[in-house]
């Protein structure tokens, strides 16, 4: 499917934020390791964590739906034995259920997406299964891959956290149900902290108890836990609704966006920061962000290992500021769906965006005035840079055409149709 984004002048109106990607998936899996029945309310609909119910299902856990909540009945640390687990382009199931999976005496994680998640290196993870006494199969740290366990062992355990720190997560979810107290050692640096602390809420919550050090480089998590069934609230989410307020803030709006808490656990929470940083006029309280958007925006300079995944969206909005703004701390991001650096700033570049890269920086030289557009440019199979190319091209002077669009239903399925809905002039047309 292709997007053909038209140059739109305002937006308007006033949109629900689509609930938390990653609370979802993290409540799915512990609701799945609880022995008991749980219940998740507003879950959300994408296809990450559609990926997530269906892995757990096919490892046991029962799931009934409607449209307002999940009724999950967990395995506990008892999965049913599985030969195959299809996560389809969901990097943080995959990751998340590797370690679950050391539960099971044989089972495999097929490679669905070559050109996307298949290039993905998961090699820091599978060293510290390996350390459990776990055997793994796989093609350089890369999908497919076989977990042969059945009896993982705690004790002390070392991890690196310099691609990523859903490694680590993984690992926080499985070691208190081992029969012996585990230690966890991150070794190198720890990417994306803020999302480990949403781990740590979400187990807190579980009744599950680690003690995490400050740095929240060291781990002690007692064994023999187990996962309380309970009921849980899912929360908006920043990451998608980071695009929609910068398509706000880019374009003479008035755009209001509800269910983003305040106090909120997730670091793209920081976009708002950002925005604000760069002049646009907001407001943000009870719940609501509120944009009133002038194409007045100035340049900053920004730690994006904050807000990992609102980083894209950003940048689109500095495309049109005013001054030279760098995001820094963000090589991580070159290991996601695509790489989000090389790969989003060549299609900035055919738009007209004035970027430059380095290793771990994006440089975006702004210009106010706009950019050409009237190009087709190619979304990298990535929904982040489908979401940030669009912010672009509603402020283009001829538009931009974004292939391979439908891959925004991997987070955001109802992108486009919100968009719609606040005025955004957006055709789907099928490739």
């Amino acid at each position: 499917m292709k997007a053909i984004v038209k140059p739109t002048a305002n937006l308007q109106g006033e949109i629900n934020a689509l609930s938390s990607k990653n609370y979802t998936t993290r409540y799915l899996l512990i609701g799945a390791l609880a022995n008991g029945t749980s219940t998740i309310y507003y879950p959300a609909h994408s296809e990450d964590s559609d990926a997530m119910r269906r892995c757990v299902r096919d490892l046991g856990a029962v799931i009934e739906e409607d449209d307002e909540k999940i009724v999950i009945t967990g395995f506990g640390k008892n999965p049913k034995h599985v030969s195959e687990l299809n996560v389809g382009n969901a990097g943080a199931v995959l990751r998340f259920l590797m370690s679950t999976a050391a539960f099971c005496p044989d089972v495999t994680f097929v490679n669905t997406y070559p050109e996307s998640l298949g290039k993905r290196p998961h090699d820091d993870l599978i060293e510290t299964l390996q350390q459990m006494g776990v055997e793994v199969q796989h093609s350089n740290g890369r999908l497919p891959i076989t977990i042969k366990g059945g009896q993982p062992r705690g004790g002390k355990l070392t991890v690196s956290g310099n691609v990523s720190s859903q490694f680590l997560s993984s690992l926080l979810f499985m070691t208190p149900l081992l029969e012996e107290d585990s230690e966890i050692e991150v070794l190198h640096d720890l990417k994306s902290k803020i999302i480990v602390g949403q781990t740590l809420e979400v187990l807190e919550q579980a009744g599950i108890v680690i003690h995490a050090s400050e740095d929240l480089m060291h781990y002690r998590i007692p064994g023999r836990q187990s996962y309380q069934a309970k009921e849980y609230v899912i929360q908006g989410d920043y990451p998608g609704s980071a695009a929609i307020l910068a398509a706000a803030a880019v374009t003479n709006s008035d755009v209001r966006v509800l269910r983003l808490e305040e106090n909120s656990k997730q670091g793209e929470k920081a976009c708002v920061d950002v925005l604000r940083a760069m002049g646009v006029n907001l407001t943000h309280d009870n719940g609501i962000v509120h944009v009133r958007g002038n194409q007045k925006l100035v340049a900053g300079e920004f730690d994006g290992d904050h807000f990992t995944d609102a980083v894209l969206a950003m940048v689109a909005a500095a495309v049109f500021a005013e001054g030279t703004s760098r995001f820094y701390n963000v090589e991580n991001l070159r290991y996601k769906e695509c790489d989000r650096i090389t790969d989003y700033l060549n299609e900035l570049r055919k738009a007209g965006a004035d970027v430059e890269e380095r290793q771990s920086e994006i440089i975006v030289h702004g210009k106010p005035q706009g950019v050409p557009g009237g190009v087709e440019i190619n979304a990298h199979f990535d929904h982040r840079v489908i979401m940030a190319l669009t912010v672009v091209g509603l402020r283009s002077e001829k538009g931009l055409t974004i292939r391979d669009a439908h891959h925004v239903a991997k987070s955001y399925p109802q992108y486009f149709d919100h968009l719609r809905s606040i005025g955004a002039q957006v055709e789907l047309v099928t490739e």
